[in-house]
């Protein structure tokens, strides 16, 4: 059964706490950019959460689907460093969560071809989050990469056996096809693979500092790595309006409901509370309450991120004790495919 409701997400969660062993999480992002708050609020807590359960945690940073909607890969090895401090800032622990590119691991990609023939290409051509990105892609024509990518995601998913993808909504139908290739294998094959099931995030959406979604593509994010003055400058020229009572209402304002948000994550307060607080303050009080929030919670994560940054050797040596990793479970997953499927891949 996908998990695909709230209730089904808090049954999920509770099996979790129960067995958190009984569960290998997959997740990853894409080096096209820095990390920034929404990142953190949306999915990077949350790993470090499960990590801390004892959930074995895999994160892949997929540099060949920087490819998907763009021709080069630019500046690639500079924000694959940018990822990795951002991932030990926050917390996760290379002792206890296996961080690794997608590129060096040649086993996983070598699975690709295989889970292709489980699909077909109207299902791929049905995909509405695959849709949605053509859509918005950067490119003048969508490459095979962009088409097939959520067959790479599986590939991503399940060469470690991954059974839980922590995701959002969006994110579902490429999980159905991870889900859809497993099945498939295990029923033309033989048992391999687990169907993975995927673990709706709770956070909000967190907007930007012109009022729309926050994202690396769209110039309107906080990132991890700025300083206090850059995130107080960047909040400084973040969109409001011109009603000087501050409330929160992500429909009808959402420029100032998104302000109020995040400084209600930052305190872990209701948004509520924070807008009725703020009041008649107006635009003003209400950024310097966003900035002071967002520098105090942050200001553990610049310290840790400072010293990891200098000390690069131990960060590369990170990722490359990570593919090591991914490479043995590849290998032996990759073998037992092809002992599956009578020698063929």
């Amino acid at each position: 059964m996908t998990t695909t409701h709230a209730d089904d997400t808090a049954t999920l969660d509770e099996r979790i706490h129960r067995d958190p062993a009984a569960f290998r999480v997959l997740t990853g992002d894409r080096p096209t950019g820095a990390l920034h708050l929404g990142h953190y609020f949306g999915t990077l807590h949350n790993r470090v959460r499960l990590q801390d359960l004892g959930v074995e945690t895999f994160i892949v940073i997929p540099d060949y689907q920087v490819l998907t909607d763009r021709d080069v890969a630019e500046r690639l090895a500079a924000t694959m460093e940018g990822l990795l401090l951002d991932y030990l800032a926050v917390g996760i622990d290379p002792e206890r969560s296996v961080i690794f590119n997608h590129s060096a691991v040649p086993a996983l990609n070598q699975l690709l071809l295989p889970f292709l023939s489980l699909v077909s290409v109207a299902e791929l051509g049905r995909n509405p989050t695959v849709k949605d990105e053509i859509a918005h892609s950067r490119q003048a024509s969508v490459s095979g990469l962009m088409f097939t990518y959520p067959v790479h995601q599986a590939a991503d998913i399940l060469f470690c056996k991954g059974n839980l993808v922590p995701a959002g909504q969006d994110q579902v139908p490429h999980l159905e096809v991870a889900r859809t290739v497993a099945r498939r294998f295990n029923e033309r094959y033989g048992p391999v693979f687990p169907e993975p099931e995927v673990l709706l995030s709770a956070a909000p959406l967190l907007l930007g500092t012109d009022g729309t979604k926050m994202s690396k593509s769209r110039a309107n994010s906080i990132a991890l790595s700025a300083d206090a003055d850059t995130t107080a400058r960047l909040i400084k020229g973040a969109t409001t309006d011109t009603e000087r009572h501050i409330t929160y209402d992500p429909e009808g304002r959402p420029g100032v409901s998104g302000l109020v948000l995040l400084a209600a994550l930052c305190l872990d307060r209701d948004p509520y509370d924070v807008a009725e607080e703020i009041g008649g303050g107006g635009a003003a009080a209400l950024k310097r309450t966003v900035t002071d929030a967002v520098n105090t919670r942050m200001a553990p994560m610049r310290a840790r991120r400072a010293e990891y940054a200098a000390e690069l050797g131990y960060v590369r040596s990170v990722l490359r004790a990570g593919n090591a990793r991914a490479n043995a479970i590849a290998d032996a997953t990759l073998t037992q495919v092809r002992q599956a499927m009578g020698g063929l891949v």
